[in-house]
């Protein structure tokens, strides 16, 4: 089997790298997918994941991951962590000695501090600045998820084009084992306690090791009304290719929700299946702007790849320029 990474966003390529040179090894999926995480999660570049996150509505950074292994079909995940950089270690770590799948907040803290994870601060400098701009200008928008939408107008100028949201990753090692994690800091500027997609399984994640993986990244609110990580996986059960599973699942969502507004603000997916051919997805609305574009990276033996697109709205599906 030949291993191969798949992972949300144009700064997942420094992830599926990474990730890879666990993978190249005759590494685990599962160490692989963790690894790549932890980069995104450190990266301070990144303000929609781990450290440097954009902070909720009372400037305090609260973090979501979860992760599950195809080989033993367990899963582990933590919420509204605020005193640890990288989560997704946690919620392995949950995954691999607790009979519970996941714990939130304080608890969560306890957990991770009883586990030997230091207890660090995650609101960087520039995240404050930021959350202290949005606290002068409430009222134009109350989500930073994506740079401009022509439903809701334009959001914060100080946000740019990277500052996107969740980071989802799927691997396949050369046993031909599964794993996917998925990480994020959520919303910015959300209430207090908000937990969304990314570490809800079947939502923000899901796999089934004799099927495929797929993972999510978007409006986690919406995300999770019609779970479509696992619809995902299922349309792959059914015989579509990986591309064809996210494009159904995101339909799916579009025609449940098709008149809420809050979903105009985006949603897309990644997967591979047990063969290692690897496909995504994204909704026309919350991308394709002229700075807003769906991209995922790819990495394999022959190199890293970016990739744009397909968009899909209810009835159609159709390329980036």
């Amino acid at each position: 089997m030949k291993p191969i990474i798949i992972a949300t966003w144009k700064f997942g390529e420094n992830a599926c790298r990474a990730g890879w040179e666990i993978l190249s090894r005759n590494g685990l999926a599962l160490d692989a997918v963790e690894v790549a995480a932890n980069v995104t999660e450190l990266d301070t570049e990144v303000q929609s994941v781990g450290y440097g996150g954009l902070p909720n509505a009372i400037c305090q950074t609260e973090l979501d991951a979860a992760i599950m292994d195809g080989r033993t079909h367990s899963a582990g995940s933590v919420g509204a962590v605020k005193t640890v950089r990288c989560p997704i270690s946690v919620a392995r770590r949950v995954m691999e000695t607790l009979p519970h799948v996941m714990l939130v907040g304080e608890n969560a803290e306890r957990f991770a501090l009883e586990n030997g994870f230091p207890i660090e601060d995650t609101l960087t400098e520039s995240a404050k600045k930021s959350w202290e701009k949005w606290n002068e200008e409430k009222g134009k928008s109350e989500v930073a998820h994506f740079g401009s939408n022509p439903i809701h107008g334009t959001l914060p100028v100080f946000l740019t084009s990277d500052n996107h949201d969740t980071i989802g990753i799927c691997a396949l090692d050369s046993r031909g084992d599964l794993a996917v994690a998925c990480t994020t800091s959520g919303m910015a500027w959300k209430t207090p306690g908000r937990i969304g997609d990314s570490p809800i399984i079947g939502s923000g994640l899901y796999l089934d090791n004799d099927i495929g993986a797929a993972a999510g990244t978007g409006h986690g609110d919406e995300m999770m009304k019609t779970c479509v990580s696992y619809r995902a996986v299922m349309n792959m059960e059914r015989g579509m290719t990986p591309e064809e599973a996210c494009v159904e699942s995101l339909r799916y969502l579009l025609k449940k929700r098709p008149t809420d507004t809050h979903g105009h603000y985006g949603a897309a997916l990644v997967a591979v299946n047990k063969e290692g051919v690897t496909g995504g997805a994204a909704t026309q609305s919350g991308f394709l702007t002229p700075d807003n574009l769906w991209h995922y990276a790819v990495t394999n033996e022959a190199g890293t790849m970016l990739y744009e697109g397909p968009y899909v709205t209810p009835t159609e599906v159709f390329r980036g320029l």
